[in-house]
């Protein structure tokens, strides 16, 4: 056990080199974040190459990744080539509708889908005081809660659709806890912007609430490719032929959108560049551990549906939330149903007798990913998109320390204990 925890070192200093560069070393860190990505990334390949000669873990990580990788870069093109011109309010009421419809879009476009189409159009409408607690809750509504109501909404909730969870068992045995989420977030948010608003000067406070509020959209047809990878989702077989479509549909989104629209969004690939060689790292990185979890679950100690919610959610924050999910509903399989349920039985019996492990597995995967900038993928990608068009992002620490803590902590407190502390 211990030689396992060992190897789990690379992608520990990964992490903190994540939290800490950007900060101490700023442009050392943006020279060489490469290098340092995907060196301790090569560090656990050639161990399980060499050391272990386990290919098969590695083959299996490196489809993840690619599959990925194309989903995200995928949306990100596309959404580059729909611009959405907001001309009017961006007062804090505005500002609270305006989340509310983007995280219920979370639930049809995926995290990443809307948080791809919709946050250029938020930083536009609020260039004039923009902070921040823009950037932050638009992930924490956007890019991660928001999307817990549908297997197409977040990663985990779409594999445990692929396991036999149903389609609608999501959003019926979640909205409860959704709307706590998301009215708690909105609120806060509410109080914020409230005084930001108050402290703009009297000339910003003016021209966001003069004249009639108008929505101009460019770029329209890129909608059909937007609705091809969300389709392509769902596709399983061949292999590759799903992220074939992707790669296609950002491909012909890319040529046929005119140049003013990318201009407009002031659209580049540095952003994705930025993700995907730091995704790589952390994907190659991650495998000891999340190996380590799959066959040391038991060694945790967990039992109750309260334990499952806080430490799936926990390591959602700092892993791939999408396996995390898979490994801690093989756990539950182990710890509650009979060792000779059949595969095809296992989710429907655990669903019978035992739903509420299930419902602390899904919030506890999707609602945390929103504590680390790495904790969903398009977090990052939005703190990079963000960053380009020169707003005031926290750090790795700032996000976790100002924001998370105060404000996702005594929310996940809440939904624990609303809905499992009597289990």
């Amino acid at each position: 056990m211990f030689t396992g925890l060992v190897w789990t070192l690379p992608f520990i200093l990964l992490l903190v080199c994540i939290a800490v560069l950007p900060l101490a070393r700023k442009h050392w860190w943006e020279k060489n974040y490469p290098l340092l990505s995907l060196g301790l990334g090569a560090v656990v390949i050639l161990h399980y190459l060499f050391g272990l000669k386990n290919t098969s873990s590695l083959f299996h990580t490196s489809v993840e990744y690619f599959s990925f990788i194309c989903l995200i870069g995928s949306l990100f093109t596309v959404a580059g080539g729909i611009h959405i011109k907001v001309k009017g309010e961006s007062t804090p009421m505005e500002n609270c509708v305006f989340l509310l419809v983007s995280a219920v879009l979370a639930n049809f476009l995926g995290t990443t889908g809307a948080s791809m189409v919709m946050v250029r159009p938020w930083l536009r409408m609020n260039k004039y005081r923009l902070t921040a607690h823009h950037v932050v809750f638009f992930i924490f509504a956007v890019s991660n809660i928001g999307g817990a109501l549908t297997p197409i909404g977040d990663p985990p909730l779409f594999l445990g659709y692929l396991k036999g969870v149903p389609f609608f068992w999501v959003v019926k045995n979640v909205w409860p806890a959704w709307v706590i989420a998301v009215a708690w977030l909105l609120v806060i948010f509410y109080l914020l912007d409230t005084l930001n608003f108050r402290k703009a000067p009297l000339s910003v406070r003016k021209r966001e609430t003069a004249g009639e509020e108008q929505w101009i959209f460019s770029g329209i047809h890129n909608v059909f490719f937007l609705l091809l990878i969300l389709g392509s989702v769902f596709i399983n077989h061949p292999p590759f032929l799903r992220e074939g479509l992707m790669i296609l549909a950002a491909v012909l989104s890319y040529k046929t959108t005119p140049r003013n629209v990318h201009e407009s969004n002031d659209f580049n690939f540095g952003p994705i560049k930025e993700v995907a060689i730091l995704f790589a790292g952390i994907f190659a990185t991650m495998i000891p551990a999340l190996e380590w979890l799959e066959h040391n679950a038991g060694v945790l100690g967990i039992r109750s549906p309260g334990q499952f919610f806080w430490m799936s959610g926990a390591l959602s924050g700092v892993l791939d939330n999408a396996p995390t999910y898979l490994n801690f509903l093989s756990a539950s399989f182990g710890l509650l149903l009979n060792p000779n349920t059949a595969p095809q039985d296992q989710i429907p019996t655990l669903i019978a007798h035992h739903a509420v492990y299930l419902r602390a597995i899904s919030l506890g995967s999707v609602f945390f990913g929103a504590v680390t900038y790495i904790g969903n993928g398009p977090n990052f990608l939005v703190k990079s998109i963000a960053d380009q068009q020169k707003a005031k992002t926290p750090s790795f620490f700032g996000y976790f320390f100002k924001y998370s803590v105060p404000v996702l902590l005594p929310l996940f407190g809440l939904i624990w204990f609303f809905f499992f502390r009597n289990y």
